[in-house]
């Protein structure tokens, strides 16, 4: 049974929250802001986060910054469960690298949905990394390419020295990239080891675009012409590997 900790001020919110989550099976915790949530994270296995944004104390984006920031979470889904429906507000949050972005009022069908997607990705993650396939490089040790470094055992990159904030798909995308430096990978492969998804040239290359765009623009840079990451047109994606 999965742990799910719901993180918000409102209590009408939350216990409607959690009875909709119960009725499904799962285990719920709650807290009224990050301070709280992440005392349960230390005390607690959780497996997926829900949180608010406007919360007193410590709000959504602090939380989900001092959640990544410690590998042994890497692996939680986190998203953002906010009022705030500005364009802005929601290419902040995707910005950041939180997994997903649901817009209050919205349905506990919507939730249950996306919650058990999220579950299942993290799920098939956790089993790739512990039971690589055969065209997956185990790799223990750090990887450089240039100026990124890969820690895949610790599910942490730095850039130039300093650590970049990845979500889980961005941070694997980069690291299957770092591991075959110069080497052009097509989307179908890319949307497998992301999405685990098999599925056509077209509809993994709309799969990748938005994590590709927000990977670049951490590297750096927004343009495809200076970005590590560079676009082979009907090919696929390569790390480019400096030759100075």
């Amino acid at each position: 049974m999965s742990t799910i900790l719901i993180v918000d001020d409102e209590p009408g919110l939350l216990e409607n929250i959690s009875l909709a989550l119960e009725a499904e099976g799962y285990q719920v915790l709650t807290a009224k802001d990050g301070l709280e949530a992440l005392a349960i994270l230390e005390a607690h296995p959780i497996d997926l986060i829900l949180a608010d944004i406007a919360m007193p104390r410590m709000n959504g984006y602090q939380l989900y910054e001092r959640v990544r920031q410690k590998s042994q979470y890497a692996l939680i889904p986190f998203i953002f469960l906010s009022a705030r429906s500005m364009d802005t507000d929601v290419h902040y949050g995707k910005e950041l690298g939180v997994d997903d972005y649901l817009i209050k009022p919205f349905r506990a069908n919507d939730l249950i949905a996306v919650v058990r997607g999220k579950l299942r990705r993290a799920d098939h993650l956790r089993q790739s990394m512990s039971h690589p396939g055969p065209n997956t490089t185990a790799h223990q040790s750090a990887i450089q390419v240039g100026p990124i470094c890969v820690e895949p055992a610790q599910h942490r990159a730095w850039l130039m020295g300093e650590e970049l904030k990845l979500s889980v798909k961005e941070f694997v995308l980069l690291d299957y990239l770092a591991q075959r430096p110069g080497v052009v990978v097509n989307p179908q492969e890319l949307v497998k080891v992301t999405h685990n998804l098999a599925t056509d040239h077209v509809e993994a290359g709309t799969l990748l675009r938005p994590i590709i765009l927000s990977l670049r623009r951490k590297l750096g840079s927004d343009s495809p012409e200076q970005s590590l990451i560079e676009n082979v047109r009907s090919v696929g994606y390569r790390l480019n590997v400096p030759t100075d």
